[in-house]
C-alpha cells in the first residue's frame, strides 16, 4: 500500500527534508502507512525513517523533530482512501426512510472505524477488517463508538439484516479486554429489542468496565417507509418501561463503578411523559450527539447564563422556531426571559414536521420547507432565531435544501443561527449575536 503526497506544507520538517507533492508515501519507521490514523500515530515519534517512491526511485529520508510535531505533509482527502460506507440493511435505518430528491450526501451510510475515533460516529463492527480491529487495539485507539442495538446474535443478525452481525459482537470483547473504551447506541424499536431483550443487551455490556456510556432512543419513523418492515412507535407506556429499565441498570451501574453509564434519551421522558433529569444526572454527558442530556444541559446552561445577562440595549421584536419535542423547554426559557427583560418580546413557534410526518418531533429534523409554510402569514418581528442543529455543518441548508437564504427571502425577515448552547440562546435573545 502507499498514499500519493498531496502537498508539503512550507517550513515542517518534510519541507526541510525536501518531501515533494507527488511522491508516495510507503512507511514510517517501519510501519507501512495506509491511511490517516496510520500516518497520525505513527508520525508522532521524535525520530522518523519515512521511505517514499520517487519519480526517481524508492529513498530513505530520516527527519529529526519535536515529539508531537506535525510533519507536515497533506493528502487529497482527510482520510487518504475512501470513506467506507454500511453494508447493513437495518429495519430501522433512517436512510433507507428518506424521500426520493433530497442531496446525494445525505443517501450515504457511514460505517467507518476511523470516523469513530476522529469524529464521534458510530459503528457497528459488521464493517471492520481483522487489520482494523488489531491496529485499534495495538494503537488503544480509545473510545470507539458503536451502534450495539442487542447483544442477542440472532436478533442483531434480524435487525440488521447482515448475517455477520451476531459474529461481530465479539469484537467488544475483545476491545474490552484491551481496555479500550467503548461508548454504545441502542436504537430501541417495540415489541423487537426492548423489554426482555433489552435487559440482556444491558446485563451484557455493563459487565464491561471500558463500556463507558451506553445511550438508549427510540426508533424513529418517517412517512417514507413503503417496502420496509413494519415497526411500531412508542407510546408513552412502552417508553416508560424502557426508563424502567435504564433506571434499573443505572442504579447497578451506580453501585458497581461509581457512575451511572446507561441512560435514556430525553425523547423517551417525553414520550413518557416523565420530568427530564437535572444535568446532573448526566455526568459528563457523553452521548448528547444521540440526544442524551441535552435538554437539561441547554436548560442548565440557560438558567446560569440568565442570571449575569444584560438585558437588550434596546426595544427587541423577534422570534424563534424550534421543533414540537423542544418547544415547551425553549418556551419556558424564553418566558424567563421576558419576565427578566422587560424590553425583550419573542414568539416561540413549534414547527410540525410534515415533510417527514408527524412521528418526528426532534429540532433537528425540522425543514426549511416546513418553517416557510407554517410561518409565511405570521409576524416574526425584526428577527428569526433559528437553531443551528436545523442545519448541515456548513450552516447553510436544512435537510430539503432550502438554504438560510431562501428563508430569509420568504419570510422577510433577517435569520440568525443559534448554536445548541443555553449560553448562546441567551446571549441572542438580548441581541449579542445579531451580526
Amino acid at each position: 500500500m502507499s498514499v500519493v503526497i498531496a502537498g508539503v506544507e512550507p517550513h515542517t520538517p518534510a519541507h526541510r527534508a525536501r518531501i515533494h507533492p507527488g511522491d508516495l508515501l510507503l512507511s514510517i519507521n517501519g510501519n507501512e502507512i495506509v491511511d490517516v490514523l496510520d500516518y497520525r500515530f505513527y508520525q508522532n515519534e521524535r525520530q522518523l525513517e519515512i521511505r517514499l517512491m520517487t519519480r526517481a526511485g524508492e529513498k530513505n529520508v530520516r527527519i529529526r523533530k519535536g515529539e508531537y510535531e506535525e510533519l507536515g505533509l497533506t493528502f487529497e482527502t482527510y482520510l487518504m482512501d475512501q470513506q467506507h460506507s454500511c453494508r447493513n440493511k437495518c429495519i430501522f435505518c433512517f436512510i433507507d426512510q428518506l424521500p426520493k430528491g433530497l442531496r446525494e450526501s445525505l443517501y450515504f451510510k457511514d460505517d467507518d472505524s476511523r470516523l469513530s475515533f476522529l469524529f464521534g460516529n458510530y459503528i457497528t463492527l459488521t464493517n471492520i477488517t481483522e487489520h482494523e480491529v488489531s491496529r485499534i487495539i495495538k494503537m488503544h485507539i480509545s473510545p470507539i463508538n458503536i451502534s450495539v442495538h442487542t447483544t442477542d446474535p440472532e436478533l442483531r443478525v434480524r435487525m440488521m439484516r447482515n448475517r455477520f452481525a451476531g459474529q461481530a459482537l465479539e469484537i467488544i470483547g475483545r476491545f474490552a479486554a484491551a481496555g479500550i473504551q467503548m461508548n454504545c447506541q441502542l436504537v430501541l424499536c417495540p415489541g423487537i429489542n426492548d423489554g426482555e431483550a433489552l435487559c440482556r443487551t444491558l446485563a451484557d455490556l455493563t459487565q464491561y468496565e471500558s463500556v463507558r456510556c451506553i445511550a438508549a432512543v427510540p426508533v424513529g419513523l418517517t412517512r417514507f417507509r413503503e417496502g420496509l418492515e413494519p415497526l411500531e412507535p412508542f407510546c408513552a407506556e412502552t417508553a416508560g418501561a424502557v426508563l424502567d429499565i435504564l433506571d434499573r441498570f443505572g442504579e447497578q451501574c451506580i453501585e458497581r463503578y461509581g457512575d451511572r453509564r446507561v441512560y435514556g434519551a430525553d425523547e423517551f421522558y417525553l414520550l413518557a411523559g416523565r420530568e427530564i433529569p437535572e444535568a446532573s444526572y448526566y455526568g459528563d454527558f457523553l452521548q448528547l450527539e444521540n440526544g442524551v442530556g441535552l435538554w437539561s444541559l441547554l436548560r442548565s446552561e440557560a438558567y446560569d447564563a440568565l442570571k449575569t445577562a444584560e438585558p437588550p440595549k434596546h426595544q427587541r421584536r423577534i422570534s424563534s422556531v424550534t421543533g414540537m419535542a423542544a418547544y415547551p423547554l425553549i418556551a419556558n426559557l424564553v418566558d424567563m426571559a421576558e419576565k427578566k427583560w422587560h424590553n425583550l418580546s419573542c414568539k416561540v413557534y413549534p414547527i410540525v414536521n410534515n415533510f417527514f410526518g408527524g412521528q418526528i418531533n426532534v429540532t433537528g429534523l425540522v425543514t426549511g420547507g416546513d418553517i416557510i409554510d407554517q410561518l409565511k402569514d405570521k409576524d416574526l418581528g425584526d428577527i428569526l432565531m433559528v437553531p443551528e442543529v436545523m442545519l448541515r455543518r456548513e450552516g447553510d441548508l436544512f435537510l430539503d435544501d432550502v438554504s438560510v437564504s431562501d428563508l430569509e427571502r420568504a419570510l422577510q425577515v433577517r435569520v440568525v443561527t443559534v448554536p445548541n448552547d443555553g449560553y448562546a440562546l441567551i446571549d441572542t435573545l438580548a441581541g449579542l449575536n445579531d451580526k
